[in-house]
């Protein structure tokens, strides 16, 4: 028989358990919400309250629903007060010890029928049922924050877990408004486990001295369409906890993607945690203003010079044409054509310094790779000059489209970043962890996504992410960016999607 769950309780009433509890207590649901101390009780329903009252100013709800939602929910600071809770959720800090110790004490006081779920986004869920007498009658309930509004739940099973709770807690998540993805106890899960790889691997890039800050940011978030770049997620997640969950995952994997970066390591040291400290890898004091935008000029060039072919070189010499520059093309190797120009761009897949050390004025050669409708990366090689730099930007910035200044290495700053998160994701599908479309779902509802990994995989093309991959393992041999051997496989079959496998 399923269980109803028309009780629940949540522990740990900070920002993300004052949502829960708003989320349980909006689908009609009884809650008991419990703190350690009243001045910790006051602070979570003064969550509440604005939550809600926010929802209310945007026309949400209305004054009477919001007075029903609140008084749907009990607050007590005594635990005692859940012993007649079927479905007890904790949203503590996230230390195992504390959690652990969380749960012994509410294996003794819930009735022996109660499910007792942890909102853990990283621990063990195995560990934390060990310390219980109903380890099958313990689960993972990952929400994510803000609760109220992002629809994607994980739900995690132990391999001691009774058989058909997972579905319930699904059902029960469903009955909430949110989608639920169920997946086995890795460290990560499935979001954070793909999310943190990124964006350390993008501290890693960062630290190389292949892009900086603001360039990778405005490479993820204008190129790829993410809601914002590494950088700025990770000042909103906090550095802490972003250091925290990926020494939780290289202690499982032992990959060197999950690694703490050493400027992680360096920032939380520092205390400079993003933005709830007002300082991370970028500052939030409000001092001081933006410099005004200057104003766009065409640049002082007579003649431009372009090495590459195919369709992206294409609309680029048209949008030069149109913008009223002179333009020489060599598509051959044959680079004569383009020798005496003021400045010469390469649109090729050739790493930009073999086409460099090939004409008589090498520091006036700039690579040149767009992305989308709107990012150019500009690649500059230990030869090129400043000003040829600038020039390139200007010029495409003239164009309608934002400069990316990067150096000469394999799949530059997008493909770099964007990769390796793909090969994470197919290697997840290939050991069975979850499914292709639970996968998408969990990335595209719970980092707001455009389009899950799958979705990016099909519209990239397969043979193309594998074969950036392998150049990428061929420049840094890390065994990370080796393609999975699945992508491999399906490449070599003409399989032209993983979502058909998985």
């Amino acid at each position: 028989m399923m269980r109803t769950f028309d009780t629940v309780g949540v522990v740990g009433l900070g920002t993300m358990g004052a949502g829960i509890a708003e989320v349980f207590a909006r689908s009609g649901l009884r809650v008991i919400g419990v703190e350690t101390d009243e001045n910790a009780l006051a602070r979570g329903r003064g969550h509440l309250e604005n939550s809600t009252g926010r929802a209310v100013a945007r026309g949400r709800m209305t004054a009477e629903q919001q007075r029903e939602i609140l008084d749907r929910i009990v607050f007590t600071t005594s635990r005692e007060d859940l012993a007649d809770a079927d479905l007890v959720v904790e949203a503590i800090p996230e230390i195992m010890e504390f959690k652990r110790g969380l749960f012994a004490d509410l294996d003794r006081i819930c009735k022996p029928s109660a499910v007792l779920a942890t909102n853990t986004s990283s621990l063990s869920v195995t560990a934390i049922a060990a310390t219980t007498s109903r380890p099958g009658q313990v689960i993972g309930m990952h929400f994510f924050n803000p609760a109220p509004v992002m629809r994607l739940v994980e739900v995690i099973e132990t391999v001691v877990t009774e058989e058909g709770l997972a579905a319930e807690i699904a059902e029960l998540a469903r009955r909430l408004g949110k989608t639920p993805v169920v997946a086995g106890d890795r460290a990560g899960f499935v979001v954070n486990r793909l999310l943190l790889g990124y964006l350390n691997h993008a501290c890693h890039l960062l630290q190389s001295g292949l892009a900086g800050r603001d360039d990778i940011d405005t490479a993820m978030k204008q190129g790829v369409g993410l809601p914002m770049g590494p950088f700025t997620l990770l000042d909103l997640i906090g550095l802490d906890t972003s250091y925290k969950v990926c020494e939780v995952l290289f202690g499982e994997s032992r990959d060197r993607r999950h690694a703490p970066a050493p400027i992680l390591r360096e920032l939380v040291t520092a205390g400079l945690l993003g933005r709830k400290t007002g300082r991370g890898f970028y500052s939030y004091t409000g001092e001081g203003t933006a410099p005004a935008p200057e104003a766009l000029s065409k640049p002082a060039i007579s003649l431009v010079g372009i090495v590459g072919g195919g369709p992206a070189a294409a609309s680029f010499v048209s949008g030069l044409d149109t913008a009223g520059f002179k333009v020489v093309i060599a598509e051959a190797p044959d680079l004569g054509p383009v020798a005496g120009a003021d400045l010469v761009i390469a649109l090729s897949d050739t790493p930009v310094i073999e086409l460099a050390v090939r004409l008589p004025r090498p520091e006036r050669l700039v690579g040149l790779h767009l992305v989308g409708e709107s990012v150019a990366e500009v690649v500059s090689t230990v030869l090129t000059s400043d000003e040829a730099v600038t020039a390139v930007c200007d010029l495409v910035t003239v164009l309608g489209r934002t400069p990316v200044r990067c150096a000469d290495r394999a799949e530059l700053v997008v493909n770099a970043l964007l990769y390796p998160y793909l090969n994470d994701a197919v290697r997840m599908l290939e050991c069975g962890y979850a499914s292709a479309a639970d996968i998408d779902a969990a990335m595209r509802l719970g980092c707001g996504y455009p389009a899950g990994p799958f979705e990016m995989l099909d519209g990239i093309g397969l043979e193309k992410v594998r074969d950036g991959l392998r150049a990428l393992y061929a420049e840094y041999r890390d065994p990370a960016f080796a393609p999975a051997p699945l992508l491999d496989q399906l490449v070599t079959a003409g399989v032209p999607s993983v979502r058909s496998v998985g």
